[in-house]
């Protein structure tokens, strides 16, 4: 398989207003092995240097680190840094995927392991609530027996076009009814919006946290550290397993976008989370810089 090789260095940044004198923190920002993505090499460093560290797996399989970090600090920086090859994503024919009804009849009624594991996604979470409101955006997407994937682009491309990105216009605590009713957001905003759409409707779909390649304006050099983590969806389809949706982009993410975790909503894979003794006001920066190495074979072993 020819797949295209990334380093990705992601840096966050914490400056606390007073000494913090210990601190925990669990950390999702290892990209996951899936059958095309192929993680290579991966390594987290703390600055302080932390205390100690321990690796698990959480619920939904992603890699976890925990980090704690002693002795008074009034600075924590934490830099990811991994090598990534993305192989091409397999996408089918729209028209050729079962109708929307079929599969949220079929993950309402079949018990295999494979089902049950998707309807857990057709609910409620933290921050994405289910309603008519959702459904009624939703709804003229979705007309009587369309294909699920014709009716998922369709939506996909409807939020796209009717919400504008602004970086400005919410923060991770903005409520999803707000996004739609302003119209405005970020790239978590459109992924939170679409589950909760997909979800008022009873199917399946879930949030799902990575990174992807920005590509500069023609002429313009690329800009080191301009790059910046990102969310997207994905559906459940019968036969066919989880299909990838970009609203923010209006795209089936494919060897551009490198995932590393996912789960209900934002609050199950927010990069990094934590806990300290000591100062509570913090101002925090973001780097992440996804950088393009070239074309390299791979086989599904090297996963």
């Amino acid at each position: 398989m020819k797949a295209q090789l990334y380093e990705v260095n992601h840096t966050t940044t914490y400056h606390y207003h007073s000494p913090v004198t210990v601190s925990h923190h669990l950390l999702r920002v290892s990209p996951r092995r899936l059958p095309r993505q192929f993680r290579l090499s991966h390594a987290i460093e703390t600055d302080p240097v932390a205390a100690t560290t321990s690796l698990r797996t959480d619920y939904f399989g992603n890699d976890v680190t925990f980090a704690t970090i002693e002795g008074a600090h009034r600075r924590l920086r934490v830099t990811s840094r991994s090598r990534v090859a993305i192989g091409p994503a397999f996408i089918p024919d729209p028209s050729e995927t079962p109708e929307w009804e079929s599969v949220r009849g079929l993950c309402r009624s079949d018990r295999s392991s494979t089902a049950l594991e998707a309807v857990e996604f057709a609910f409620a979470s933290p921050v994405v609530p289910l309603g008519s409101d959702f459904a009624d955006y939703a709804a003229p997407s979705f007309p009587r027996r369309r294909s699920i994937l014709e009716a998922a682009l369709d939506l996909t491309s409807r939020i796209h076009a009717e919400i504008q990105f602004d970086a400005t216009a919410t923060t991770v605590s903005t409520p999803v009814r707000e996004v739609l009713e302003k119209r405005r957001g970020v790239c978590q905003d459109f992924a939170h919006l679409e589950l909760a759409c997909l979800r008022s409707l009873g199917l399946p779909a879930r949030y799902v946290s990575g990174y992807l390649e920005t590509i500069p304006p023609p002429g313009q050099p690329r800009l080191v550290g301009a790059d910046a983590s990102h969310a997207w969806v994905s559906i459940f389809c019968p036969g066919m397993g989880w299909i990838d949706l970009d609203p923010t982009n209006n795209c089936l993410p494919s060897m551009r976008h490198i995932t590393a975790a996912w789960g209900r909503d934002y609050t199950d894979v927010s990069p990094i989370r934590g806990v300290l003794l000591g100062s509570g006001e913090h101002t925090l920066s973001v780097a992440v810089d996804v950088a393009p190495l070239g074309v390299m074979q791979v086989s599904p072993s090297a996963g």
